[in-house]
């Protein structure tokens, strides 16, 4: 008979190769229940003896899809949590870490909001004095977008979408790039990020697939790539060239990836960038879209700050125009996916959640698959699209709100356009801080050059060199930003992302804050050893 430590042995060898599986065992077994059989082993391994065994639960971490616990989320992470628990305590906090415009004091579009307001109550639309409240022209834009839906904004739509409003989007985008658009290849979503999710779950069939993503980037890619399981293929922009592209970069990084064994099936364009602000030329995209012709690739157009442009050099130009322009047999080759949404701009209804992908050149029995998955969510919200048709549709010249609605729109992008200013020279008046001037989108992103003494105290405290300087940041003066970290940098090198969102009269106090902060911070810290460098 086998000694009570062998047989001790076997019995925890036996849960170590059953832990293998993810399933935790804890054997609650008596001096004398240690003289098991074979057979009885078995039972208490396949769970038959429940008294000998506590299984780990569903949603126990250790279980938990690896996928899951491989995202990270930079906007939404350490500094966000530790900028909310110092709101808690009391100290005034300025969330500049996510581009949420109407939460930093902008005002919301009158029109969108009075259509939306009678959709959502449409009994307003009987009383006989509604039109002493609404402008006659919102009140036949909400009994329009009423007709298209089977019943109200409770009602479902179709999983694409109401077609009534994709086939607004598809003379939006006509108007726009001065090529006709097929509304059954427009998807409406909640939000282009939901239009990005899906786009890849649908591409990505493990870790072996990879996705050209620019660096820095928006971490909405990182962490849904991680997600679906695929790989990351890095290209990286340059600071120097005004977070210019290279393509010689962009083919070395497909080939390192082949190398590595990756399928590189897609590639993403953040146009106006995000975080970096830069707007791409109409040479810029011919280059990137022959290099998506010769390297097969998915273009993968994320074009939603296309209304926030701040300077007259770069103007917002979409991808599938310029592939329409180069024509055959490249503008029937590439495949393209382009995405939009009412969370930019100067609507900046991010709460709204709405948005669209349209697809270009796209198989249709691939588009036939997309509409399933879609299916599975059965609708996208109805209100979201109801502020997308408006968007791509908002009120002519001759219309009774038409004035209200340019001059609120023209006020708020002549804001950002001066904000985006003050904002690039604030950075630029700071002591070792060199920021390239915002062309585009929401956001500055300045580097930071951290002297060797800050970089090692942060190593010390066991933290990445820009958090460090960013936490510090925020409890010196409640801004509240994201480190360079979370975006992807190259070595060696710092940054920040903040938004250029805070209200126009509050940029210089915000910017001589940072300033007072930033340059007591190199003062405290500086040596003559050098910086942290481009």
């Amino acid at each position: 008979m086998d000694t009570l430590y062998m047989q001790r042995f076997r019995v925890f060898r036996a849960a170590q190769l059953w832990n293998s599986l993810h399933i935790s065992l804890v054997f609650l077994i008596s001096a004398t229940q240690l003289s098991l059989s074979a057979s009885n082993l078995i039972e208490v391994l396949s769970g038959k003896e429940n008294n000998y065994l506590i299984m780990s639960k569903g949603l126990d971490h250790e279980t938990l899809n690896e996928n899951v616990k491989n995202v990270q989320y930079a906007v939404r992470g350490e500094l966000y949590l530790r900028a909310s628990e110092l709101q808690k305590e009391g100290k005034k906090i300025i969330f500049t870490n996510v581009g949420n415009p109407h939460a930093l004091g902008q005002k919301p579009l009158s029109f969108p909001r009075q259509v939306v307001a009678l959709c959502q109550a449409p009994f307003l639309l009987d009383d006989p004095n509604v039109g002493l409240v609404f402008p006659a022209d919102a009140i036949a834009r909400a009994k329009h977008y009423l007709s298209l839906t089977s019943g109200g904004l409770g009602a479902y739509s179709d999983s694409r979408g109401l077609p009534g409003i994709r086939k607004e989007v598809a003379e939006f985008i006509e108007r726009r790039d001065g090529y006709s658009s097929d509304p059954e290849l427009i998807f409406l979503t909640d939000g282009a990020s939901k239009g990005v999710m899906q786009m890849l779950n649908t591409m990505i069939r493990g870790e072996k697939d990879g996705i050209l993503v620019p660096v820095p980037q928006y971490p909405l890619y990182s962490a849904a790539i991680a997600l679906c399981g695929g790989s990351l293929v890095p290209y990286y922009l340059e600071e120097s060239a005004n977070w210019g592209l290279d393509v010689n970069n962009l083919r070395q990084s497909v080939a390192q990836a082949r190398t590595n064994g990756i399928t590189v099936k897609a590639m993403v364009i953040i146009n106006p960038g995000n975080p970096t602000g830069q707007c791409l030329s109409i040479e810029d995209l011919q280059e990137l879209l022959r290099f998506c012709s010769r390297e097969k690739l998915v273009l993968l157009a994320d074009e939603v700050y296309q209304q926030n442009v701040y300077q007259d050099e770069r103007p917002f130009i979409s991808s599938r125009k310029v592939l329409m322009d180069m024509g055959t047999p490249i503008s029937k080759d590439v495949q393209l996916v382009s995405f939009h949404t009412v969370s930019k701009g100067y609507w900046g209804e991010c709460g709204q959640r709405g948005g669209y992908f349209e697809m270009t050149n796209i198989p249709a029995e691939s588009v036939d698959e997309i509409y399933k998955v879609a299916s599975i969510s059965l609708s996208p919200n109805v209100p979201g699209q109801i502020f997308l048709g408006l968007m791509v549709n908002p009120p002519k010249p001759g219309d009774i709100s038409y004035q209200k609605f340019v001059q609120e729109s023209k006020t708020i992008l002549e804001s950002l356009r001066k904000r985006a200013h003050i904002m690039t020279n604030g950075f630029n008046s700071c002591r070792n801080v060199v920021c390239n001037f915002t062309e585009g989108a929401m956001y500055s992103f300045p580097q930071i050059r951290l002297p060797p003494k800050a970089i090692e105290v942060a190593k010390m405290a066991g933290k990445v060199p820009d958090v460090y300087y960013c936490l510090k940041l925020l409890e010196a003066t409640g801004i509240s930003t994201v480190p360079g970290s979370g975006f992807g940098q190259k070595e060696g090198v710092f940054h920040l992302r903040t938004t250029i969102l805070p209200a126009e009269e509050d940029m210089p106090a915000i910017m001589d804050s940072f300033k007072k902060f930033n340059d007591a911070f190199m003062e405290q810290y500086e040596d003559q050893r050098g910086y942290s460098r481009m």
